[in-house]
């Protein structure tokens, strides 16, 4: 038995639901599955607590030593990244307002940065928590998953899209997210699981438009709309393998992380 850690969020649910629930052949391996938050998966990444687990790639340099990343299951987009929002009344300068961010070690976070290196005040707290944070006039928030899609309903604005900062300054798609696997594992074990995470999103893809029970569950009362967008937002050729400009994403990424977080030169493996 392995154990993979992944969201409950739409994307994940919808890839990986076959391979935990039977649907496809894992020949000899079975997948349990740990559902939680991305924030909680990041700090567990980093304690190595989980064999498979998906995670933010911006904690990814301070587990490139523990984890090999998976060329399949990955969340890399453009138009996908993280968004800052309001309710309106803020500050002139971002810089002087208080940010609520979903987790220290999330990408959202790593973007923010990179688009406001002068701010400080930051408060860090689940992803779910933070528009009623805007909402109740605490500061400014910095948005991901199915709370882009909802946020205008509440009466939120947006004040920037940090993906769009991203890709104007690189070129190439946002990472997001990715899934890695203990080094210790031996590589075929690794190919395999990779390839079960691609056959399992073949199959997730075959079923469409029918959204299956376990994204229903796990989708907080979503809207079936949402849902879809949801998926159609966060999952795409680069999940089913990263390929070369999705390598390059990483890579880019890594190198300003590593800047950022003043750590060695220590990039991830990736397994093909």
């Amino acid at each position: 038995m392995i154990e993979i850690g992944f969201s409950p969020c739409p994307n994940d649910t919808f890839i990986f639901e076959a391979m935990v629930n039977g649907k496809i052949d894992t020949g000899q391996f079975q997948f349990v599955p740990v559902l939680e938050d991305v924030q909680t998966l990041n700090e567990w990444a980093m304690h190595h607590r989980l064999p498979v687990t998906k995670l933010s790639y911006g904690v990814l340099p301070w587990v490139a030593d523990q984890y090999d990343l998976l060329s399949s299951g990955s969340a890399l987009g453009r138009g996908a990244g993280p968004l800052l929002i309001s309710n309106g009344q803020y500050p002139e300068a971002v810089e002087e307002a208080t940010i609520a961010i979903p987790g220290e070690q999330t990408t959202a976070h790593f973007l923010f940065t990179n688009a406001y290196p002068q701010a400080k005040k930051k408060v860090f707290m689940r992803y779910d928590e933070i528009e009623l944070f805007v909402q109740n006039g605490k500061g400014l928030g910095v948005i991901i998953h199915e709370n882009r899609f909802t946020y205008r309903q509440k009466g939120l604005q947006l004040v920037n899209d940090l993906g769009v900062v991203w890709e104007r300054n690189t070129g190439l798609p946002i990472p997001l997210g990715g899934i890695v696997i203990r080094k210790t594992i031996p590589l075929e074990v690794k190919q395999a699981v990779n390839d079960c995470i691609r056959r399992s999103l073949e199959y997730a893809y075959a079923q469409l438009p029918v959204i299956s029970n376990m994204v229903r569950e796990h989708a907080q009362e979503m809207e079936e709309e949402v849902m879809k967008a949801h998926i159609n937002l966060y999952v795409n050729d680069y999940t089913k393998h990263l390929g070369e400009q999705g390598i390059q994403a990483v890579r880019a990424f890594e190198q300003i992380a590593l800047r950022q977080g003043g750590l060695s030169n220590n990039l991830v493996t990736i397994i093909q």
